[in-house]
C-alpha cells in the first residue's frame, strides 16, 4: 500500500519549474542551453531594499512575526492599495505570505469544499487548477480565444456560473499571455458578476507595474459593490525583482483574512521576518528604477515579437504587460524534423526545439491552451535575440 495521499494523483510539478531545472541539467551537462522559462526579472533588487534588511539583520529583526505579518508592513500594503488602487483596507484586512502562491493557497484551502467550482480562463498560470485540485474543488476551465486578446468575454463567463461556482480567478497582466482587462472590460465582467451574489473574486494583480501600453486597473477598484467579496492579491517579487524573499499579500474582507491567516499559522506560520522589513522599504520607498526597467522590458519584447513573426509557422501578437509573449506554433504541427519525427503539438514542437536547438520554452498545454508556447523575455536582448535566431533556424528546417 503506497503511503502517499491520493489527492496528489490529480496534481504535477509546476510544469515552468520543471523546464527550468532541465534547461539547468543540460547546460551542466555541457550542452548549450538557452532557458526561456523563468518568469523571473533578471534585474537585480533595488540597492534601497537590500539595505533595509541589513539594517533589520544588524537590529536583531531576526524574530518570529505576527502570523499575518508585521504590523508596519500591513499598514505600508494598507497605504500602497490606497494610493495606487483607491483601495480602502485597514491591517486587519491584509494578510502577508511566502509568496503570491502561498496566498492563493491559502485562500482555497480556507474556502473551498469538494464539489465546489472555480472558474479560470485559459491560458492560465499553471498553478491555478492544481491548487484547486488539492482543496478538493473542481477548476472549471473557460478557453479564451486569441481573437479575443486571451480574454475572458462577460457571455462566456455568465455560461459557465452555477450554483456550485465559488470563486472566478482574473489574471491582469496575464501570465502567460501579458494580456491585460481594460476598465471597460472589467466593468462589462463585474455587471455579471453582480447578478451572481454567491461567486467570489479572487484578481491576481502581481504584474500590475508591468505594463507598457495600459492603465492597469483591478476590479473592486472599478466595481466598488463587489469589494466585499473580491480577494486583491499582490506580491514584491516581479515589480521590485524580488523572487527569492518571497513576499506576497492580500487584501479582503475580514472573515476570510482570519481563516486565511489560521491556514497559515498551521503551516509555515509567517513568511521571513528580513523579507517583511525590506518589503516595508520596497513599498514605501522611490520607484523610479521601474520606469527603466519597463522600458528594457518594452525593447526586450519589441524585438522579440518582431523576429518570431518571422519564422515559418509562427505567429506572435504583441501583449501589453507583464514580460512573456506567447505564440502560435500552428503552421508548424504537423510537420516534420530532419530526423523524421512528426510534430503533432505544442509539446511536441518545445520537446524538439530543445532538443534540436538548445531552446527552451514552455508548452502552451500547460497552460490550458494550445498549440501555443510561452517565452519569457526577463533575459538580455543578446540572449533573447540568439534564442529567436535559432527558433527561426528550426523552424525552417520542418517539412511537410
Amino acid at each position: 500500500m503506497s503511503i502517499l495521499a491520493a489527492r496528489l494523483a490529480a496534481i504535477k510539478p509546476s510544469p515552468t519549474i520543471v523546464i527550468t531545472q532541465k534547461a539547468n541539467e543540460l547546460k551542466a551537462a555541457g550542452r548549450d542551453v538557452i532557458g526561456l522559462g523563468a518568469g523571473e526579472p533578471d534585474f537585480d533588487t533595488p540597492e534601497h531594499i537590500k539595505m533595509a534588511a541589513k539594517v533589520a539583520i544588524d537590529a536583531g529583526e531576526t524574530k518570529y512575526t505576527a502570523v499575518a505579518g508585521t504590523l508596519a508592513l500591513r499598514k505600508a500594503i494598507c497605504a500602497k492599495f490606497r494610493r495606487e488602487n483607491d483601495l480602502d483596507y485597514t491591517p486587519d484586512q491584509i494578510t502577508v505570505g511566502c509568496g503570491g502562491k502561498q496566498v492563493i493557497f491559502n485562500a482555497i484551502l480556507a474556502t473551498v469544499d469538494p464539489g465546489d467550482e472555480v472558474i479560470i480562463p485559459a491560458p492560465y498560470w499553471v498553478s491555478y487548477p492544481d491548487i484547486v485540485h488539492l482543496a478538493g474543488g473542481t477548476p472549471v476551465i473557460v478557453s479564451c480565444s486569441e481573437n479575443n486578446d486571451f480574454k475572458l468575454q462577460p457571455h462566456d463567463l455568465e455560461s459557465v456560473l452555477t450554483s456550485r461556482s465559488k470563486w472566478l480567478f482574473l489574471n491582469s497582466p496575464s501570465n502567460p499571455t501579458g494580456s491585460t482587462y481594460t476598465v471597460s472590460e472589467l466593468r462589462a465582467l463585474a455587471d455579471v458578476l453582480l447578478r451572481y451574489p454567491h461567486v467570489w473574486i479572487l484578481t491576481d494583480d502581481i504584474y500590475e507595474h508591468i505594463l507598457y501600453e495600459a492603465t492597469f486597473a483591478t476590479i473592486a477598484q472599478v466595481e466598488p459593490r463587489l469589494y466585499g467579496r473580491t480577494l486583491t492579491l499582490n506580491g514584491l517579487s516581479k515589480a521590485y525583482a524580488m523572487t527569492g524573499w518571497r513576499v506576497g499579500y492580500a487584501g479582503g474582507p475580514d472573515s476570510l483574512i482570519k481563516a486565511m491567516n489560521m491556514i497559515q499559522s498551521q503551516s509555515t506560520t509567517h513568511t521571513s521576518s528580513i523579507s517583511q522589513t525590506a518589503s516595508v522599504a520596497a513599498l514605501n520607498g522611490p520607484m523610479e528604477f521601474l520606469s527603466a526597467w519597463r522600458e528594457r522590458f518594452r525593447q526586450r519584447r519589441d524585438r522579440v515579437v518582431t523576429l518570431l513573426n518571422e519564422a515559418q509557422g509562427i505567429t506572435c501578437r504583441t501583449p501589453r504587460g507583464a514580460f512573456y509573449v506567447y505564440p502560435s506554433c500552428a503552421g508548424c504541427i504537423g510537420k516534420k524534423t530532419p530526423s523524421g519525427f512528426q510534430i503533432m503539438n505544442d509539446g511536441d514542437f518545445v520537446g524538439a526545439l530543445l532538443q534540436t536547438e538548445g531552446v527552451a520554452v514552455v508548452q502552451g498545454a500547460v497552460f490550458g491552451l494550445s498549440p501555443y508556447f510561452r517565452i519569457s523575455y526577463a533575459t538580455s536582448l543578446a540572449i533573447l535575440e540568439e534564442a529567436s535566431q535559432r527558433i527561426r533556424r528550426f523552424c525552417t528546417t520542418l517539412t511537410c
